[in-house]
């Protein structure tokens, strides 16, 4: 089958090629045909090693796809049932699924790191946190497949894998927005404007959206803000809309330590901060041990939207069914595998929004 190859960390381009093949079932996996995968600013950390990613591998972890094939033990899902993948499936069994906080399963995560998915010209290889959706097929933990109505389109079930989940995921599950609020996300790109359109599903009154690209203003009125602002603008919008105060919530999407301290800065006193973007284990933030008591702000990291999948992508799906959650629009361009790298590319250049890439 065809994939896109990541052969080495550092390499700026994928290897689209067609001797790809998947590990043959084990007890309790399924084999899923991708149909639609979005491109996400992980991939690209997972390219440069900002995270952890092992080589050969195949890149991706937000997607979409029907399960063609299920092992022995699988009794719930069948060839034709259409499919959500998720990249932290919950165990189920682990401390942390049995204390309500799934997103924090690492039972299957450590296996992804230990038992590669795919060969490549019969070299073995590793998928993405355990998926690798610039594949044709691939094999997963049934639990890292959520069935969804058949009815559901591919490109729009694909963004609910990673991006959609855990922008929006941060705002009504890790820190539970309040109506009539004031919120700021600073970084308005795909995950970005998820968690804009959290803030206005939660009833934020003042939802302000930060970003040093100006043309990414216009798209983030579109997904929910009232106002935007670059980040050189982000102290007088503050004063502005807030009295100088500060914001009930702020939202880092970003990943770097100048933005998590930018977003802790923008928070008034028992305010919340809430660290979504993917950061390098090599970024220190500095918080004097004065400020983090008199300050009162919580600090607060969210992974994975603290999501549960098997509630939350159903959650998600009937609030875009509603008109409430806008997933088209997200999609900026859809592509084919042979254009990821284009895909990528535009990723790096400051893309506001997700591409999909789709296969027939």
């Amino acid at each position: 089958m065809r994939a896109a190859v990541l052969n080495a960390i550092g390499d700026d381009k994928l290897d689209v090629r067609d001797d790809v093949t998947t590990v043959d079932l084990a007890p309790g996996e399924v084999r899923i045909r991708v149909r639609a995968a979005g491109v996400c600013h992980s991939d690209v950390s997972g390219m440069n090693g900002t995270l952890p990613s092992l080589t050969p591998g195949i890149l991706s972890h937000e997607a979409s796809g029907e399960v063609v094939e299920v092992s022995d033990g699988v009794h719930d899902l069948a060839v034709g049932d259409r499919v959500i993948l998720s990249w932290v499936p919950p165990c189920g069994a682990c401390p942390a699924c049995r204390r309500g906080q799934p997103y924090l399963c690492i039972v299957h995560v450590m296996q992804a790191y230990a038992r590669p998915r795919f060969a490549v010209a019969g070299v073995p290889a590793f998928g993405m946190a355990g998926c690798g959706t610039f594949a044709e097929e691939l094999v997963v933990p049934r639990e890292g497949a959520v069935k969804i109505p058949a009815d559901t389109p591919f490109e729009v079930a694909a963004l609910i894998g990673c991006g959609v989940t855990t922008g929006v995921g941060a705002v009504i599950n890790t820190a539970r927005v309040e109506p009539g609020s004031t919120v700021v996300v600073i970084g308005c790109g795909g995950v970005g404007v998820a968690a804009l359109q959290g803030a206005r599903l939660s009833g934020a009154s003042v939802i302000v959206g930060v970003d040093p690209v100006p043309a990414k203003h216009a798209l983030a009125k579109q997904f929910g803000a009232t106002h935007t602002a670059t980040p050189d603008e982000l102290t007088a919008v503050t004063a502005e809309l807030t009295g100088g105060e500060g914001f009930d919530y702020a939202f880092e999407v970003v990943g770097a330590a100048a933005t998590i301290r930018s977003a802790w800065q923008a928070a008034r006193r028992g305010g919340t901060v809430v660290v979504v973007g993917v950061g390098s284990m090599e970024a220190k933030v500095e918080f004097s041990a004065f400020e983090l008591l008199f300050d009162g702000k919580a600090l607060l990291g969210s992974l994975y939207g603290s999501a549960d999948v098997r509630r939350d992508y159903h959650r998600l799906l009937g609030l875009w069914r509603a008109g409430r959650l806008d997933l088209e629009g997200m999609i900026s361009r859809r592509l084919g595998l042979d254009d990821v790298n284009d895909a990528l590319d535009a990723l790096k250049g400051g893309e506001v929004v997700r591409q999909v890439i789709q296969f027939d």
